[in-house]
């Protein structure tokens, strides 16, 4: 791993310098068979252009790269052990999908309690709503989204004829998949090449870690991926995000206190002239009341664009499942600012408020524009990101 960084030049095409330095090798780890945490376009990847001598111009030149403190002595954050070779990840439960299924009601499970012990009961009848609405309520789920659930629930309850609270269990997961069927969607790398993808958020909730955990995945479906260190302001920030670089064996574009518009088109840029099926773009923390510091990120889109026409592709936010209903509220706010392409849940494993995801599954029905879930996160390790299933969910959440 090794960073660089070149300075933005109005009308010139992919930096030609980049395109003479070797890529790193990739990890090779290997996802899940029986379920690829996204969708790649192999027909639609560009080969790298060919090498040619780098620029006279120093600026054209790769830096240095600056000594990168050793991992133990910088706090990336909750992540794997580097290896010292491409290895598989360690599987922290049962192999396979099954696994995964296992770590997601484990990790629901102070979401669901409230939920699944309304159907400890006997009896179907007032007070069985009435608890059930309460606890829907309590795990912010929303009230319009509750009242929805509660009426379909309903209705599913006379058409079934069900008259054991067991069986409305079961009837409640089916309307809560359909509730949350718009928000499941797979992300698609390859339809642009190379697939530039902006990840966005609030301080805290997670940015650089899912950013390294989305690129092990990647690597290990065969994508070339390139970071671009895009939160120059923190430099705990740049150090953490260049530690998942280096353990991922891709690379980094980085420069210390630089423009983060400027960074992110540098990136891009190379991202071209090297071939790479995928650019990530990281950026600082912002919270939505920031106007200014919003301002900033919608900079950041649009200088993106000049560097490539129609990135990003993907405007990510990554929101932390502990704040609740606070989310929506930073999804409401993120969208209208930048015109969000996609969500990430972190941290379902720490909250009893994990019914946001009906809360937005709500906003999304009333808007009429889904903002898909591509990936929740229960856990701290690699394993523990995976794409969002309605329907696992659903199981999960109720046990």
């Amino acid at each position: 791993m090794f960073s660089f960084f070149r300075k933005k030049k109005a009308p010139d095409p992919a930096p030609e310098a980049a395109a003479a330095q070797p890529a790193p090798p990739r990890a090779g780890a290997g996802l899940d068979p029986a379920r690829p945490s996204l969708a790649v376009e192999p027909a639609a990847r560009a080969a790298a252009p060919s090498a040619k001598p780098p620029a006279a111009d120093a600026d054209a030149q790769p830096q240095p790269g600056a000594a990168t403190p050793p991992a133990e002595a910088i706090d990336a954050g909750p992540v794997d052990a580097a290896p010292t070779a491409p290895t598989a990840p360690a599987a922290s439960g049962p192999p396979g999908r099954a696994g995964w299924l296992d770590r997601l009601r484990q990790g629901l499970r102070r979401t669901g309690s409230g939920i699944s012990q309304v159907f400890t009961g006997t009896r179907i009848d007032d007070a069985l709503y009435e608890e059930l609405e309460s606890a829907l309520l309590m795990a912010d789920a929303g009230v319009k989204p509750t009242e929805a659930l509660l009426a379909d629930l309903k209705r599913r309850v006379k058409a079934a004829k069900a008259t054991d609270p067991a069986a409305v269990k079961v009837l409640l997961a089916d309307a809560i998949t359909e509730l949350l069927a718009p928000l499941q969607k797979s992300l698609v790398i390859g339809e642009a090449t190379p697939t530039v993808i902006m990840v966005v958020g609030v301080n805290g909730a997670g940015k650089t870690t899912t950013i390294g955990k989305l690129t092990r995945h990647l690597a290990a479906a065969d994508c070339k991926v390139l970071l671009a260190a895009g939160d120059t302001f923190r430099a705990a920030a740049r150090e953490q995000l260049a530690i998942w670089a280096d353990r991922n064996r891709v690379e980094i574009v980085a420069q210390s206190g630089g423009d983060p518009a400027a960074v992110s088109f540098d990136a891009v840029a190379a991202g071209r002239a090297r071939g790479c099926d995928v650019v990530i773009a990281d950026t600082a923390g912002r919270l939505p009341t920031q106007l200014h510091l919003m301002d900033e990120l919608r900079k950041v889109k649009r200088v993106i664009g000049k560097a490539q026409d129609g990135a990003p592709h993907e405007v990510l936010l990554v929101v932390d499942g502990n704040t609740g209903q606070n989310a929506l509220a930073q999804v409401k706010a993120f969208d209208a600012a930048l015109g969000l392409t996609g969500l990430v849940v972190t941290k379902l494993d720490g909250t009893a408020k994990g019914g946001v995801l009906a809360a937005i599954a709500g906003w999304c029905r009333e808007t009429g524009r889904p903002v898909p879930v591509y990936f929740i996160g229960v856990g701290e390790k690699l394993q523990d990101l995976q794409p969002f299933d309605a329907r696992e969910f659903a199981q999960a959440l109720l046990g």
